[in-house]
């Protein structure tokens, strides 16, 4: 049972959500219903949640993947507050200025980063798994 990645994704999707409502009370606020209506902070908001959604999925899959292959509960661990932390720097960070901003840098940097890690882990032991069927 996958609960380490589990509990990671429900975190995440908290975090979605978060950033969701944030977009509905921008539109309720402003009075604009669709798209951004040339809002600077809605369309902001609008991208942090988007860019939460390109990037949580996969890495949570590969968090996933990981689990069932048994990686140590520790590693895992890591990689879920790692990219939640990351994810959470950089909707912050975006939500403050569409330019550079340290939250968004770090936030994005530490998030390929996990994603890396946790890559090639999940291709190390796809490879290692492989070898010994080829044998």
């Amino acid at each position: 049972m996958p609960l380490i990645a589990g509990f990671y994704a429900a975190l995440a999707t908290l975090l979605v959500l978060v950033l969701a409502a944030r977009i509905v009370w921008l539109r309720n606020v402003r009075k604009i219903g669709l798209g951004d209506g040339g809002d600077r902070q809605l369309a902001r908001a609008i991208r942090a949640h988007a860019n939460a959604v390109e990037y949580l999925p996969l890495a949570l899959l590969l968090l996933l993947i990981l689990e069932l292959q048994h990686i140590a509960a520790a590693w895992l661990n890591v990689f879920g507050v790692a990219l939640l932390v990351a994810r959470v720097l950089h909707a912050m960070g975006l939500s403050r200025a569409s330019g550079y901003s340290f939250g968004r840098g770090v936030g994005t940097v530490l998030t390929w980063l996990v994603m890396l890690a946790m890559l090639g882990l999940t291709l190390w032991h796809g490879l290692a798994a492989w070898l010994l069927l080829a044998r």
